[in-house]
């Protein structure tokens, strides 16, 4: 696998925006966050740690935290919310019921919290 920029540039554009926001909202929270791999996966890196990860899986985008506790951190946040399925340590959305951006901010918080830990 290669970097965030090389994954965008083979999504569709639906996909592609998806992905992007979620990446840019990332970004936001943790500009010093660096391009780089987490378990093999395109990811943003914080302080040599993999920060958040977001793919296209065959059914869904999955956007990865690599921490069950930070997925956990936002799951009431997106109990109410059509589209979306949560894992251990995977949030699960479609293009057109994206994440809402208050809670990709506090996942990406409560995972930075945890680098810094």
């Amino acid at each position: 696998m290669g970097t965030v920029d090389d994954l965008l540039a083979q999504l569709d554009p639906a996909d592609r925006d998806a992905v992007a926001h979620v990446y840019g909202l990332a970004r936001e929270v943790v500009p010093e966050a660096e391009q780089g791999l987490g378990y093999g996966m395109p990811a943003l890196v914080y302080r040599g740690k993999p920060l958040i990860s977001v793919m296209r899986a065959k059914k869904h985008i999955g956007v990865y935290p690599f921490s069950p506790e930070a997925v956990g951190s936002v799951a009431d946040a997106l109990a109410d919310h059509p589209g979306i399925g949560l894992d251990k340590g995977t949030i699960r959305f479609q293009p057109e019921h994206p994440l809402p951006d208050e809670v990709v901010r506090a996942l990406v918080t409560a995972r930075r919290e945890q680098i810094e830990r």
